[in-house]
């Protein structure tokens, strides 16, 4: 046996079609919501302009001066450092790692938006890594047979992308303090370039310690640092940065 229900408080007697609601009861329901659309979007503030750029400077800046600090109280600044600088080989390294920060923290700035992209920056990367590649090849092909494995290894391989990595975690902590912060959608990208921009970071501080100059050595050993810290924050990503 049917029993009949009425809907929107009709009793089972009603006479409107398929127990919907009356017109004056859903322009009042539409009304209500409209209402409440205006006072949610009344409450609403612009964000103020340069907030988030200020948000990540912070972040980073932080952890900057602390991995700057951990390097000279754990590993200290290679003693012939004045002397390095003028040679070309050392202002490559320089450039290389500096030049990577610039491009993962713009990733990040980009990424924080809500569907943010960074296509710009990723080209930039590829290009960067390229171009390390190639000077490393052409000073090898220049260098004698016996001299190759030295610029490629050179004294420290083994220790150089730990130390990178851990010199770059106070700086990956910062940004992902915030990220948090802001609006980021695409979570792993964004860990990525999070862990992009901090590996570079913590190449660029590392190598005022390190005393390897070998172009070679720098394309294999300080590029494998930071490509292990991109996929640290790729893989952390998006459980570190979920709202």
């Amino acid at each position: 046996m049917f029993r009949i229900v009425g809907i929107c408080r009709q009793s089972q007697h009603s006479s409107w079609i398929e127990g919907s609601c009356s017109p004056i009861e859903e322009a009042a329901r539409v009304r209500t919501t409209s209402e409440v659309i205006d006072e949610l979007a009344s409450d609403l503030r612009p964000v103020a302009e340069g907030a988030v750029a200020r948000t990540i400077a912070l972040g980073v800046g932080g952890g900057l001066l602390f991995s700057a600090a951990m390097m000279l109280a754990w590993l200290g600044v290679r003693p012939d450092f004045a002397a390095a600088m003028t040679t070309g080989l050392f202002w490559v390294k320089f450039a290389y790692t500096l030049l990577l920060v610039a491009a993962g923290l713009s990733s990040v700035g980009r990424l924080a938006r809500p569907a943010g992209q960074a296509q710009a920056a990723s080209v930039a990367v590829i290009v960067l890594v390229a171009g390390i590649a190639i000077l490393a090849g052409g000073q090898l092909a220049m260098a004698p047979h016996a001299e190759r494995d030295h610029l490629i290894l050179g004294a420290t391989a083994e220790t150089c992308p730990w130390n990178i990595m851990i010199l770059s975690l106070p700086i990956f902590l910062g940004t992902v303090w915030a990220l948090r912060r802001l609006a980021p959608t695409r979570l792993t990208i964004a860990g990525l370039a999070a862990g992009l921009g901090s590996g570079a970071a913590g190449a660029w501080i590392y190598s005022f310690h390190c005393d390897e100059s070998a172009i070679p050595f720098v394309a294999v050993w300080y590029t494998l640092g930071i490509v292990l810290m991109s996929l640290c924050g790729a893989i952390s990503g998006r459980y570190l940065l979920r709202w």
